[in-house]
């Protein structure tokens, strides 16, 4: 059936594509964290491990909203990690980090997701289409709040 959203074909697959980037990036996030939260060690054990507890949590909330918003545009969404891999920017991390390092790591991680919906805000705003700006703003708000809360933890 054709969608008639009041967004072009264009667009709607520019958007979608953007998206697929964010989910990427916020799908390896999540990774990154659930692995943090399993292998965190050392004096902060308790209060990183339920932080990371928390904030993966939120993220799979997170990517299957994405997902879902990529599907409304008529697009399919993304959902193997060789894909995730070759869009992310957020490199895998090798090994497990000290307590110290894996919030130095989720620190910059979550603020590259945060560049990453800043250009996908763009793309929607351009398009006119309030339902992924919304969406989109949403996410970033999470991603900042959460960097400044892991920032001053260091």
């Amino acid at each position: 059936m054709e969608i008639n959203i009041g967004i072009n074909a264009t667009d709607r697959s520019e958007i979608a594509a953007g998206l697929n980037r964010l989910l990427a990036d916020s799908y390896t996030l999540y990774l990154q964290t659930h692995n943090f939260h399993w292998n965190v060690t050392g004096p902060r054990f308790h209060d990183l491990h339920l932080l990371f507890e928390d904030q993966y949590t939120e993220l799979a909330t997170a990517v299957d909203e994405i997902a879902e918003r990529v599907r409304a545009l008529g697009v399919p969404a993304m959902g193997t990690y060789s894909d995730f891999a070759k869009l992310s920017s957020i490199k895998e991390t090798s090994g497990v980090p000290s307590a110290e390092d894996m919030v130095r790591i989720l620190t910059d991680s979550h603020e590259t997701v945060v560049r990453t919906a800043r250009e996908v805000l763009k793309q929607a705003q351009d398009a006119d289409d309030e339902s992924t700006a919304s969406l989109v703003g949403d996410r970033m708000r999470v991603h900042e709040k959460t960097a400044w809360m892991l920032r001053s933890m260091q």
